[in-house]
């Protein structure tokens, strides 16, 4: 190992804690409103056959898992004119990534094999900047700080600005169709033009928070960690690739991760699809949204003292543990109110402490990978474990769109099969909770904890 000085950074500010919760807000404004929303636009506003959106999101997700270790790639080998490698992007990208945003949730009124077209191409602009986008916002919690309690309390003021984020692209969408006059008086989508401008109106509101969200996490916050060469050789995407493969924490985590994304796809492309055909109202999406994210506010308070108590991987290994236990009840009753609000509630703390404690982890693996090679890759530590999720994703978007469409899934019609109802209570139900038991699994050997030890005690 190469031994280092530990450079010394001053502690982070309120306000630069509030750039990265604003930051958050506008990216989970997008991965809300984009995940729950853009497969139930495509088939329900605009008309599109399940099995064609599926392919579709899938080819998007496929393009999105392949960009993300090319950017971040070209990430590491560049710097801006302010010797900067992360933060200007949140700048640059911005406006692009906002208007990308309104586009997705955009009818055009042409044949059906042109929308089919205009959807694939709008998806991949937005895949694109989204990723650029990525970049500052998974990485900058390395740079921001070497300091693990303030990357800790970066985290949480990511979760909580995600929790707003959630709030304006999750829980604010239905009144906002409804104040768009898109709703009917039983909470559904009104079929054709007044349907279409709501869902319009509704993402100029999601670019703006994606605008001034960024906008203000690029005047607020700073990278502080600097490499430890000032001359830095531009490294090869097969010597970074063996970086990450020879890091075990990188390689656990990576599997971690990939399960945690696949645990939102689920969630988020289904929820409306629940609301609407097995509630019977689409905005009852709302409410089980809202219970979502009060819990999700709550622990990501309680995070940062929960895994001091336990540890990070008992922490983790908790997380998964509430995540199975609160499916039982809605997997042997998922017509049940109550079944479903369980849920909410157990999924929402599983999935914050998840999501604070992943993220910490990607932080102290760039350390680690600093530390054992003499190297700094940050953007590169998460977007190629974003590859592997992103694959896993679209592969999973294929065989739930492919269920449904086999169930006898037809947006035109009121009452769908009980296949299709069965199809998505079981993407409500039993099937996350296979995928939950494979994280619990996975963290089971998680050595970060270890790793860090190591790392701290041959710095001394």
């Amino acid at each position: 190992m190469q031994q280092k000085t530990h450079q010394e950074i001053p502690r982070i500010g309120l306000l630069e804690k509030l750039g990265f919760a604003t930051f958050s807000t506008a990216s989970n404004v997008v991965f809300n409103f984009k995940d729950l929303f853009y497969l139930f636009f495509l088939t329900n506003v605009m008309g599109i056959k399940i099995s064609h959106a599926g392919i579709i999101t899938a080819i998007g997700i496929i393009w999105d898992a392949i960009n993300d270790p090319l950017l971040g790639f070209w990430a590491v080998n560049h710097r801006f004119k302010n010797g900067e490698e992360c933060r200007p992007l949140a700048l640059w990208c911005a406006i692009p990534w906002a208007i990308t945003v309104v586009l997705m949730f955009t009818c055009f009124d042409v044949p059906y094999a042109f929308k089919l077209a205009i959807a694939i191409c709008i998806y991949f602009l937005f895949e694109l900047f989204n990723t650029f986008a990525a970049i500052p916002y998974n990485s900058m919690g390395s740079l921001a700080t070497n300091l693990d309690a303030d990357r800790r309390a970066i985290n949480v003021a990511r979760n909580l600005g995600a929790c707003v984020g959630s709030a304006i692209g999750a829980v604010a969408m239905y009144p906002l169709l409804d104040l768009f006059g898109g709703l009917d008086d039983a909470g559904n989508i009104i079929e054709g033009t007044p349907g279409k401008t709501a869902f319009f109106l509704a993402a100029m509101v999601m670019g703006l928070v994606c605008i001034l969200g960024s906008f203000a996490h690029y005047f607020t916050t700073r990278e502080r960690v600097k490499p430890k060469k000032t001359n830095e050789e531009k490294i090869s995407i097969l010597t970074a690739f063996k970086m990450l493969l020879g890091c075990r924490s990188w390689v656990i985590n990576m599997l971690y991760v990939l399960c945690y994304g696949m645990l939102n796809l689920l969630i988020m492309s289904t929820i409306n699809y629940y609301a609407t055909y097995v509630i019977g109202s689409s905005s009852a999406a709302t409410y089980i949204m809202a219970v979502y994210l009060v819990v999700s506010v709550i622990c990501s308070v309680l995070s940062i003292p929960i895994d001091k108590k336990l540890g990070r991987r008992n922490t983790m290994i908790s997380s998964a543990i509430v995540y199975i236990l609160g499916k039982i009840w809605f997997v042997i009753n998922p017509f049940s109110i109550g079944a479903i609000l369980v849920n909410a509630i157990t999924v929402a703390y599983a999935m914050t402490l998840s999501f604070v404690l992943f993220n910490t982890n990607r932080n102290n693996i760039a350390d680690l990978m600093e530390w054992k090679y003499g190297r700094r890759i940050d953007s590169l530590v998460s977007t190629c474990d974003n590859l592997a999720t992103k694959l896993s994703k679209a592969g999973a978007n294929l065989l739930m769109t492919f269920a449904l469409a086999s169930a006898g899934f037809d947006a035109e019609l009121t009452t769908q099969p009980d296949g299709a109802i069965a199809t998505i209570n079981a993407m409500l139900g039993w099937i996350p909770m296979l995928i939950a038991v494979a994280m619990l699994v996975i963290v089971y050997f998680h050595p970060i904890e270890k790793d860090m030890a190591a790392m701290k005690a041959d710095r001394k």
